[in-house]
């Protein structure tokens, strides 16, 4: 891939990106947004957690050492965060940081 082919898509997504962001803004300015919208914000952060809990726990091979040590207790590390500190963004990336120090360490 050429050097301007590379520059042409990172400012596609970078667009994209601005335009996804920016859009609640400009849309919602003056009106309520719709119900649906408030829903998603309101139940987006637990979605992705259960989905980040999920995949974890995915491929995890229970009857084989280490028995899914790493996965449960990267888990119990994430829901130590959230009850500590209530925060969905802290819970999601401290619980993944520490999954991932354990896979690499362990």
């Amino acid at each position: 891939m050429s050097e301007q082919y590379l520059a042409m898509a990172l400012a596609v997504l970078a667009l994209g990106n601005l335009i996804t962001r920016a859009a609640p803004f400009l849309f919602f300015v003056r009106h309520k947004p719709p119900r649906a919208i408030l829903f998603v914000e309101r139940n987006f952060p637990p979605i992705i957690l259960t989905i980040l809990i999920f995949y974890t726990l995915g491929s995890v091979e229970f009857s084989a050492p280490p028995y899914g040590s790493r996965e449960l207790l990267a888990i119990a590390v994430t829901m130590g965060l959230h009850a500590w500190r209530g925060n969905y963004l802290l819970s999601i990336f401290g619980g993944t940081a520490f999954y991932m120090l354990l896979i690499r360490l362990f």
